[in-house]
């Protein structure tokens, strides 16, 4: 274990941080107790303090766990997030959406403080989550052929005119139409030209479905026929060309967010890292690691690279932001170069803004 290594644990130790909670545990060698880095127990001296990569290591070394943190139990934190897990599970599963209060009852907490929590772990609120958990259950059995009304029943709306009210707007287009890969759907997209290749901007009446980047804009085109087999592509709108001026513009001088309606369709938990992705500042980054961490999922570093690499929209959710937890940069749905490229203008466009406005101050 290095030295360095040692001194950021220790202030993880003296902040009692909380997110470095499993990473590893530190013992107190006059008291033959360990304990988790948020132990809020009176701090020890630092020339009693030794660390261990796991408990059975502390324990193996003659260390008892501390009564105060119960570092062999869960933390208090993956406590809550296991609680947000079952309850995330238990919407899953159910045919219609759970109340709050069944909820907030089986996580053993109050109704406010539930709502607060999952709110705050999973990114939407329990009614938002059960509703996106049917129109996933809806967008599955339409992709799998059944009929309109029986996918709707069978993903647990009361009534065809509920889904038709609400439901259909996570589609990004009518039932029936999504069913046959946009049969009877205009989708309008648009060819620009950047410094990193050919730009794809397409959209439907909702907002803007798809933002790709490749060197051959007729290749770009197939994709864009190929996921709608049977909409029809209409292209050369000067109104909608207006769009991809803004990507465009984005692409070469990024001062700032873009900024555009879009049409986003996933599974819960893609939506769920893409709203994570759309939260990072323009010029920072986040590893697949924070990320996991933001949503409420740990654990699920590697869904969020799998995520990341489903993206649809490049630039207006900017999965390029997010990078190795070394801060190395990894793969990247449009190529690594363009990811870098993106990154490096960032950064660039970063510190010129803040320099103007330190000027300016």
């Amino acid at each position: 274990m290095s030295e360095q290594q040692d001194v950021g644990r220790w202030a993880s130790v003296l902040a009692n941080d909380a997110q470095a909670d499993g990473e590893f545990f530190y013992a107190v060698k006059t008291t033959g107790i360990y304990c988790r880095p948020s132990c809020r127990s009176r701090p020890p001296r630092r020339e009693n303090v030794v660390f261990f990569e796991s408990l059975t290591e502390a324990e193996q070394a003659g260390f008892r766990p501390c009564k105060r943190c119960t570092p062999d139990g869960l933390s208090r934190s993956a406590d809550k997030a296991d609680r947000i897990a079952r309850a995330c599970r238990f919407i899953q599963e159910s045919e219609k959406a759970p109340q709050l209060s069944v909820l907030a009852e089986q996580a053993g907490m109050s109704r406010f403080h539930f709502h607060r929590l999952f709110k705050n772990a999973v990114g939407m609120t329990p009614r938002q989550y059960a509703i996106a958990c049917r129109d996933g259950r809806v967008r599955s059995a339409l992709s799998d052929g059944q009929r309109v009304t029986d996918a709707v029943f069978g993903a647990g709306y009361e009534s065809s005119g509920h889904f038709y009210a609400a439901g259909s707007r996570s589609l990004g287009m009518a039932p029936k139409s999504y069913r046959n890969q946009g049969a009877d759907h205009v989708i309008r997209f648009a060819i620009g030209e950047t410094r990193l290749g050919a730009i794809l901007v397409a959209g439907t009446e909702r907002g803007i479905c798809a933002i790709t980047m490749g060197d051959d804009p007729d290749v770009l085109i197939r994709e864009l026929q190929d996921r709608f087999a049977c909409a029809e592509l209409i292209g050369g709108d000067p109104a909608f060309e207006a769009h991809v001026a803004a990507v465009v513009g984005f692409v070469e001088t990024p001062m700032h967010d873009l900024e555009l309606p879009l049409d986003i369709q996933g599974t819960i938990f893609q939506q769920r890292v893409w709203r994570a992705l759309q939260q990072i500042p323009c010029g920072e980054t986040a590893s697949y690691t924070e990320i996991a961490r933001r949503i409420g999922s740990p654990k699920a570093a590697r869904a969020v690279a799998r995520s990341c690499a489903s993206n649809p929209l490049a630039i207006a959710i900017p999965c390029h932001r997010v990078v190795r937890t070394d801060g190395k940069i990894s793969g990247y749905r449009w190529g690594v170069t363009r990811k870098r490229d993106l990154l490096r203008r960032e950064a660039k466009s970063s510190v010129s803004n803040r320099s103007q406005m330190t000027a300016a101050d």
